[in-house]
């Protein structure tokens, strides 16, 4: 545990990212290219805390985005390429959206038929895709699988329309969610025998997001074997787009106990909540790791944690501890960079946490605190 999460003088609830441990992902994933030719982006759907983008641009070629208020910051902060790919947006989006983006994916044709002689007529280029679903699910939780039955995400191959390309110069797919290369090995020949054939015209392929590269176990020899392999077979640019890679195991969520009581188990009230501060672990759901604490009954003292609005579900698990807690102890929830600051709200009123840098240098650097302006400002 670095020594300063502990330190009073940063205020809780508060995420903190690491610089060292992110420049040691962003290097990983570097190797990744420099190794196979291809281009990574950082998908901002999952980290997009633009403090830290002048680090993440020198290693990444640019970012992803699926609204144009992401697009926006990526032009705005980032300042490399901006790839663009949603379901679907406003017709009112799109200036703004060929304003800032270098690549523009479509869900369906009649998205892209809807809007290509604005794009084609725009002043700056833009190079546009089609988002195709090869229909091979390597998620087994259904909510995250973008290939289940029914999926409004990218089109199959029997809605295909080889006749409409004109003005396409690449295809998208997305297929995974914190999956190793093993599943982009199975994922690309069900790609290849659905749209390979259309490749040929192709200057580009994105293989979407999900690679989870970064991981301890994540085969990084077979992930470019496959990228290599691909690019051989198919000359033409492969573009990742990750967004837990980049962050993962780069920050933690500080927080502090607020109260103590007893009612059949013991019970911690903490000054944050899994439903506005993590709601990961609700919607996955999941149970974070804390630093010094297991399983309930590991360790002698077993409390169950709980956030601090009003939901009666607001509850972020059993956990175990060698010594009593005690009011105003700071716990130290692991993981907390990605999917935690893009997704938390303020449900209740109840303030967002502060954001800080661990530094490079070892020092804590605060980013951002926030107030009731904050939620006000929100609202109507």
């Amino acid at each position: 545990m670095q020594k300063c999460f502990l330190d009073t003088r940063i205020p809780t609830p508060c995420y903190v990212v690491d610089e060292a441990a992110l420049i040691k992902n962003l290097k990983i994933l570097d190797a990744v290219q420099q190794k196979t030719g291809c281009r990574i982006l950082l998908a901002l759907k999952g980290f997009a805390m633009f403090s830290l983008f002048p680090v993440i641009r020198e290693y990444l070629c640019g970012i992803s985005a699926s609204s144009v208020d992401e697009a926006r910051l990526g032009y705005e902060e980032f300042g490399k390429e901006v790839h663009f790919c949603a379901p679907a947006f406003p017709d009112a989006d799109l200036r703004e959206i060929l304003s800032c983006c270098n690549h523009l994916v479509f869900n369906s044709f009649s998205f892209w038929n809807r809007h290509k002689s604005e794009i084609i007529d725009a002043k700056k280029p833009v190079r546009c895709g089609i988002r195709v679903n090869p229909e091979h699910s390597e998620v087994r939780v259904p909510i995250y699988d973008p290939c289940g039955p029914y999926s409004r995400l990218g089109v199959t191959r029997s809605n295909f329309e080889p006749h409409n390309m004109e003005g396409i110069s690449g295809l998208h797919f997305h297929t995974l969610c914190e999956l190793n290369a093993d599943a982009l090995a199975r994922t690309l020949p069900a790609f290849e025998d659905k749209f390979g054939i259309f490749l040929k015209d192709m200057e580009w392929v994105n293989f979407g997001g999900g690679h989870h590269i970064t991981r301890s176990d994540y085969d990084v020899e077979l992930l470019c074997k496959l990228i290599t392999g691909f690019k051989s077979r198919y000359p033409i640019e492969v573009y990742l787009e990750p967004g837990e890679a980049i962050a993962l195991n780069t920050g933690v969520l500080i927080a502090s106990v607020l109260d103590i009581f007893h009612n059949s188990m013991d019970i911690a009230i903490l000054d944050t909540s899994a439903s506005a501060h993590m709601p990961d672990v609700l919607e996955m759901p999941y149970r974070p790791v804390i630093e010094g604490a297991g399983m309930p009954g590991e360790y002698p003292f077993t409390y169950r944690l709980a956030g601090l609005t009003c939901l009666a579900g607001d509850v972020i698990g059993d956990f175990s501890f060698s010594v009593p807690l005690k009011v105003g102890d700071r716990l130290v929830f692991q993981d907390m960079a990605h999917y935690t600051m893009v997704k938390n709200n303020t449900f209740n009123g109840v303030r967002l946490p502060s954001i800080g840098i661990l530094t490079d240098s070892g020092e804590f650097r605060m980013v951002r605190k926030f107030g009731y302006a904050d939620y006000r400002n929100r609202l109507s």
